[in-house]
């Protein structure tokens, strides 16, 4: 199983560049990166980025991020990822423009 991170495109391309990242101004806020597994995430897209188009999702490896990793109850009391240090690049499986069209956001195919 993968968990996701949304980024907007400064976000992503701030993270790429540097190698690691603290997360979105939402991350900073709470003291931990937020992710969402794959059931929760159109979800989330829908929720915090609405009429935000120049998105990237990115995939990560639960299992590699070691314990600082916790699973915590949020939204609706679903346990959702959240990561207590910085995010390394090295940890990307993947990424993919999430761009937003007339319904919704548009998912790479097979995710959702």
């Amino acid at each position: 199983m993968l968990i996701y991170k949304i980024f907007r495109r400064p976000e992503w391309d701030a993270f790429a560049e540097a190698g690691h990242s603290l997360g979105a101004p939402i991350d900073l806020a709470d003291g931990y990166i937020h992710f969402s597994t794959a059931a929760q995430v159109v979800e989330t897209a829908a929720k915090h980025f609405a009429d935000v188009s120049d998105l990237v999702i990115v995939a990560f490896d639960p299992d590699a991020m070691g314990p600082e990793l916790k699973w915590e109850p949020s939204r609706g009391d679903q346990l959702f990822p959240h990561l207590y240090r910085p995010l390394q690049l090295s940890e990307v499986i993947w990424d993919h423009a999430l761009p937003l069209g007339a319904t919704g956001h548009i998912f790479p195919e097979g995710l959702v």
